[in-house]
């Protein structure tokens, strides 16, 4: 379950859909995180790219790790622009247990942050600006790589 919304998420309806779909596939728990952008440094919103098809490989593989934990994972994200007070980001791991989507849940968005393929710009004054201070570096892509004495790192 791996959704892109052009624009802001509509979370009410998306959280409906997701609980919807499974709340009789006797999982014990729904747990979700909702990614809100905040008004900070004068933005009015952020964009986004997003490289689909490493994406969905990536989420595969997410999907492969909690299914052999009895899970399963839902992701939903924006690519474009999504104003400020509005999401870009919500997940949410179905469980038989609380305990196994509570500590999936922690781990999923930190690799998320860290690795996912998709790119995140400022828009200040209706321009878009590479968020470099605030992006982390994805393994492997040469992407944001510093120099160092020995070579990119």
């Amino acid at each position: 379950m791996l959704l892109i919304y052009d624009g802001p998420i509509d979370v009410p309806e998306l959280l409906a859909r997701w609980y919807g779909a499974e709340h009789k596939s006797n999982f014990g728990a729904m747990v979700n995180f909702v990614g809100t952008v905040r008004e900070e440094g004068g933005i009015e919103a952020l964009s986004f790219d997003i490289y689909r098809p490493v994406l969905q490989s990536w989420f595969d593989a997410w999907q492969k790790r909690l299914e052999e934990r009895g899970a399963l994972l839902a992701m939903a994200h924006s690519q474009g622009d999504v104003p400020v007070h509005t999401s870009s980001f919500a997940c949410a791991i179905f469980s038989p247990k609380r305990r196994v989507a509570l500590e999936m849940l922690d781990a999923f968005v930190e690799d998320f942050k860290a690795n996912a393929p998709i790119w995140k710009y400022d828009v200040v004054n209706g321009e878009r600006l590479y968020a470099k201070s605030r992006s982390t570096p994805m393994r492997g892509s040469g992407l944001l790589a510093q120099n160092t004495p020995g070579g990119a790192r």
